[in-house]
């Protein structure tokens, strides 16, 4: 299987989202290749195995685990891997921080609109709490990197794997929980109720900050 530019194989996982993570995996083969090979080469699903001289094909296998574990939530999310890290960016043109990440992935793809903070996304009416051993794809997870229980936030893609936006001068990456930094920084998931998702409605627009000014977000982790 040929190596696809980036680009294109952003342009698969939207259109996958846009269409619903089972459907257009059953509608568009060729696209299981495309979602299959970024997936396996970011880390996030394991390649197939093969069994002696037989190769599991790659776009079924993947195609499955696709389909049975990651959300069209997910797929929208994974679209964005590579854009920068911005203090206070909240859009893939200027770039993304920890939160401001989530918030774009749950308004674009679930029409929920999520706090601007990190420590009032975890506090957001209509999520419930997850136990870390039931997390599923979508499910936002917290970390405390500065000293506060809530202060870093990414987006559960299974696999014990999540995405987010990290740092200054990183980008938006896959990595997993188990790594240490992670797991005993980990402080809780929260999930989004189903009757809140499907009513929820946009609050009124805030105050834009002043022209080349950026929100008061503290950095997530040094």
């Amino acid at each position: 299987m040929s190596r696809l530019p980036l680009p294109c194989l952003r342009s698969a996982l939207l259109a996958l989202a846009c269409a619903g993570a089972a459907a257009a995996a059953q509608a568009a083969p060729d696209n299981q290749d495309v979602v299959a090979q970024l997936l396996i080469e970011r880390g996030v699903l394991s390649a197939p195995h093969t069994s002696g001289t037989t190769a599991v094909d790659s776009a079924a296998a993947i195609g499955r685990q696709v389909r049975d574990t990651t959300s069209g939530l997910v797929l929208s999310a994974m679209n964005f891997l590579g854009v920068p890290y911005k203090r206070g960016g909240n859009n893939s043109d200027d770039g993304f921080d920890c939160s401001g990440f989530t918030r774009h992935i749950y308004e674009t793809t679930l029409g929920l609109v999520l706090p601007r903070r990190v420590d009032d996304q975890a506090k957001a009416a209509g999520f419930s709490a997850v136990k870390r051993d039931e997390l599923q794809p979508g499910d936002l997870v917290f970390f405390n990197t500065l000293r506060r229980t809530f202060s870093h936030v990414g987006i559960y893609v299974g696999e014990g794997k999540f995405i987010h936006a990290p740092r200054s001068g990183g980008e938006v990456r896959v990595e997993s929980m188990g790594v240490k930094y992670w797991a005993k920084r980990f402080t809780g998931a929260r999930r989004a109720d189903t009757a809140a998702t499907l009513t929820a409605t946009p609050p009124a627009p805030s105050a834009q900050p002043a022209a080349g000014a950026a929100p008061a977000i503290p950095n997530e982790f040094p």
